[in-house]
């Protein structure tokens, strides 16, 4: 018996993303659990893997994240049971605190194997309860970019009601982090391109929105919404193409959750701005299994549901990928396993 995945080819590209099959994994070993996968989804970190931006090694099996149905359970296991929806970690080894030293070469679909395949036997640490009444579907589009929306906000901030945020685009994490900040009671102000996707994000909740090509200086434009206050926090997905407009949105005393590089991996940094305004610009990385459980029991209680914006079987992972950099979705793209 075989289970079907997908390799990343050498080079790294999406035209040598391969199908293979892989031996069956088994039944689990102490404090182990088997879990039939049912669904991944798509972050900038799996492209960046798939087409050589971040090296691996050849043959790797992508994707960060993943969720199934929990099909046999090992001696010792007693948070998982058989039918159980179990929903991966980005970093397996990270449980709580300050991230370790080493959570970076751990991390699936990257330093090693991933969720693109059908089944899996690995340590129960390595996967959590997913939020009740939800599918694999939807609960697979947590663990990278619901997390990182979650820390940014509720972890390294502490959002509150009549507070403002500010986020950019209308990718799984902006897109979470809306939801999010709206359930807190925030206010949210968002930014896009794309006059349609900016009437669909004021139809998620957004209070008011921005076109960044129509209005290059966004920063001053948030900064008059907010009456000249300037917002609490700004979710930084562009990286230093983007950086000097957020500082420039920000309050006195702001914070920049910095996670992304779309607009840039490097470039000058206004620290006058920086420095004047008091700022905090933090990198974060998604985030650890307790701040994951705390996630899940956020959204049970909020109500709020992902938002889905398309669908790709296993074996159209390549496609999926296409339709990422084309950058026509809106929310997250499920791979359906």
């Amino acid at each position: 018996m075989s289970v079907a995945a997908i390799r990343v080819g050498s080079p790294a590209s999406l035209d040598t993303l391969a199908p293979t099959a892989l031996p069956d994994p088994g039944e689990p070993g102490p404090g182990e659990i088997r879990v039939r996968l049912a669904a991944s989804s798509l972050n900038y970190h799996d492209f960046a893997v798939v087409t050589g931006m971040i090296p691996t090694e050849a043959g790797r099996i992508p994707m960060s994240d993943g969720a199934g149905t929990v099909e046999a359970v090992g001696d010792g296991v007693t948070a998982f049971k058989p039918g159980d929806l179990a929903l991966s970690l980005f970093f397996p080894e990270w449980v709580d605190g300050a991230p370790p030293g080493g959570a970076f070469r751990r991390v699936p679909g990257d330093g090693i194997d991933g969720y693109a395949r059908e089944c899996v036997v690995a340590p129960a640490s390595w996967f959590t309860r997913a939020p009740a009444g939800w599918s694999a579907a939807e609960a697979a589009t947590l663990t990278c970019a619901g997390l990182t929306a979650w820390r940014a906000l509720f972890v390294d901030n502490a959002i509150k009601p009549g507070d403002t945020v500010l986020v950019q685009g209308s990718g799984g994490v902006s897109i979470f982090a809306l939801q999010l900040a709206k359930a807190a009671g925030a206010r949210v102000i968002a930014t896009s391109s794309s006059g349609e996707k900016l009437e669909r994000l004021r139809e998620l909740g957004a209070d008011e929105t921005i076109n960044y090509r129509e209005v290059e200086k966004w920063g001053a434009r948030a900064l008059e919404l907010t009456g000249g206050a300037g917002v609490d926090c700004v979710v930084e997905i562009g990286g230093a193409g983007t950086l000097d407009q957020s500082m420039h949105a920000c309050r006195v005393g702001g914070h920049v959750a910095l996670i992304g590089v779309l607009a840039g991996f490097a470039g000058p940094v206004n620290t006058a701005l920086l420095f004047s305004k008091n700022l905090r610009v933090q990198g974060l990385t998604v985030g650890s299994r307790a701040q994951q459980l705390a996630m899940i029991a956020g959204v049970e209680a909020s109500g709020i549901r992902p938002v889905i914006s398309d669908r790709f079987p296993l074996t159209s992972l390549a496609d999926a990928f296409r339709h990422q950099a084309a950058n026509k979705h809106f929310g997250k793209i499920v791979i359906d396993i």
